[in-house]
């Protein structure tokens, strides 16, 4: 899709019909776009809800494809206004031990011609700057003085980075504060605690910082040491305030009292494969490195907390292929919406009592427990609680993210979860409805049947494609596979036995050489790495992504996204973004 240009080096790509990407053209863009991000921060456009800067872009999401339609010609007008003034905070330098064993160190030496030992060397001797944040908390890009350690992140990437890796992405250096998908090359590991809960400034390494890297043979440590008055001026802050990793909800068995233990809650019995609190997510933040998470399928929460009257943000389950079995403290009004899945109700001596059915609501008296069978298609369940689940808030939500390991742990057997007594009256709870979203099965990758349909939004870099693999896109059968999660739904081209038309897919070739800078990613974009398989972005993806988005799913078209199962079939079919 055609970007908009301004009169001084600036383009503005859609991302999606709800998010603008501003790109700064030119030699050193860098300042242009902290300049720009800090005119968003201060006075946001209307509708605004997150602005990413990264090397080169501003990623700008807002609330409606509406406000993001009007604000195209104000974020120009804004881009062009010039550095202008910012405040500058006092930087830090901070020394992080490494023991150079990384798994790509050989394949950096010889991309480089240096050798491993002169990678080590060129790491080492020179020090870096943190330009920005994203990705996860406690992950800073890092700039050093020359281009020497300028190499390609992995044509496939990891689908888990171990915490501590210290790795080479293009022009950029980094430290993995936990365990997380990646595609860097990893040259080396540090227990340097990036994002560290105990200190009052969590992030280790903030945006204008400067970095050392030290080689050791053994464990590594860090020190840290303020900068010298000569030190650089350090650009937008991290939040000071310490950020929970993984509030644990209280647990029926630990001693102590539990959070509202005086009232109604439920008890888990037995978790199922992966069962989670989830609410509308943490949008906003991800200049912190901050994933919005929530529910992946938005649409089905929202309908549970209709079917029992809660407000649309209330915290629900969210169960992945059933096997959940809760039981009741106090008599409780419950609702299931998303995949379909068989429900039954027994009482303390096991035996059945009722078997309500999803979409409606239903009662589970003090002692019962309720279980939920697997779903018959789709992938995730939704149970509401009228009142809401009370869990402790991070940052604004009580949703779990596993990208970043914000919020609730997993649900585990014995963990209680209390149910809100809300101040105000609820609304009336709901009658049955339809199913919000009409969920896939596996048998779609079949011939007989049509595969489920995602609009798609070009851009923000479909340049970066020839026409062929546009058609490609869009003209085949991708299967979603195993590796699919919560942070994306990972793709393959179909072969001609699961294609509908008989035709083997082909992966998604570039038109472009060379490696894209890191920037901003919104939840639905298709990340192509050079496999050529793409992956779609669901709520728990990382911030910022450095492989081409040929295209976003419109936010509408996620819910159906987060319930297809591995061995269904997708086809995309573009849409414009004022037709959303």
């Amino acid at each position: 899709m055609t970007p908009h240009r301004g009169e001084v080096g600036v383009q503005v790509r859609w991302a999606g019909p709800r998010g603008l990407l501003v790109e700064r053209e030119g030699p050193e863009p860098l300042e242009a776009v902290l300049a720009l991000h800090g005119r968003l921060a201060a006075e946001p456009l209307p509708g605004q809800v997150d602005a990413v800067a990264a090397a080169t872009t501003v990623l700008v999401t807002f609330a409606t494809a509406e406000h993001a339609r009007a604000a195209r010609t104000a974020v120009v007008r804004l881009a062009e206004a010039g550095p202008g003034e910012a405040a500058r905070a006092a930087s830090r330098h901070v020394t992080i031990e490494v023991v150079y064993d990384g798994e790509d160190l050989a394949e950096v030496g010889r991309l480089t011609c240096l050798g491993v030992d002169g990678v080590v060397a060129a790491h080492t001797g020179q020090v870096w700057t943190a330009a920005f944040g994203g990705f996860a908390p406690g992950f800073a890009y890092l700039v050093g003085e020359d281009r020497r350690l300028d190499v390609p992140r992995r044509s496939t990437p990891r689908t888990a980075v171990p915490a501590g890796a210290v790795a080479l992405g293009g022009q950029f250096s980094a430290v993995y504060p936990r365990q997380s998908p990646g595609g860097w090359q990893l040259i080396g590991r540090t227990s340097a605690a990036m994002w560290d809960l105990g200190r009052d400034e969590p992030a280790l390494v903030r945006p204008g910082d400067t970095v050392s890297y030290v080689a050791v043979r053994e464990q590594a440590v860090l020190t840290a040491e303020p900068a010298s008055a000569k030190g650089p001026d350090s650009g937008p802050e991290p939040a000071s305030a310490a950020i929970p990793a993984h509030d644990a909800v209280s647990s029926a068995s630990a001693a102590g009292p539990a959070h509202d233990a005086a009232g109604p809650g439920l008890v888990v019995v037995t978790p199922g494969l992966q069962s989670l609190v989830q609410d509308l997510g943490r949008p906003g933040l991800g200049d912190l490195g901050v994933p919005a998470a929530g529910a992946a399928d938005e649409a089905s929460a929202r309908q549970a907390n209709r079917l029992v009257g809660n407000e649309p943000g209330a915290a629900v389950v969210e169960n992945l292929l059933g096997g959940l079995a809760v039981r009741a403290e106090g008599d409780l009004v419950l609702a299931l919406a998303g995949a379909p899945a068989p429900l039954a109700i027994r009482d303390v001596e096991g035996a059945v009592l009722r078997r309500p059915a999803a979409h409606v609501p239903f009662a589970l008296l003090d002692g019962e427990v309720l279980e939920l069978g697997a779903p018959t298609a789709g992938l995730r369940c939704y149970l509401a609680a009228r009142g809401g689940l009370d869990v402790p808030e991070v940052l604004g939500s009580r949703s779990a993210d596993t990208m970043s390991g914000l919020g609730p742990a997993p649900l585990a057997a014995g963990t209680r979860l209390p149910v809100a007594r809300p101040a105000a009256p609820l609304a009336a709870v709901g009658a049955p409805e339809p199913p919000a979203v009409v969920v896939p099965d596996a048998g779609t990758a079949g011939r007989g049947e049509q595969p489920s349909e995602l609009r798609v939004v070009l851009g923000p870099r479909d340049d970066w494609f020839p026409t062929e693999s546009i058609a490609a896109l869009t003209g085949q059968d991708w299967i979603v596979t195993e590796q699919s999660n919560r942070i994306g739904v990972r793709l393959r081209p179909a072969s001609a036995d699961e294609s509908g038309d008989g035709a083997a897919g082909r992966p998604l070739e570039r038109s472009r050489e060379g490696e894209l800078a890191s920037e901003g990613a919104a939840t639905g974009s298709l990340q192509v790495p050079p496999s050529g398989h793409p992956v779609l972005f669901l709520p728990d993806h990382p911030v910022t992504g450095g492989y081409p988005v040929i295209a976003v799913v419109v936010p509408e078209d996620l819910p159906l996204a987060a319930q297809t199962p591995p061995g269904a079939r997708l086809r995309f079919r573009i849409t414009d973004p004022g037709q959303t």
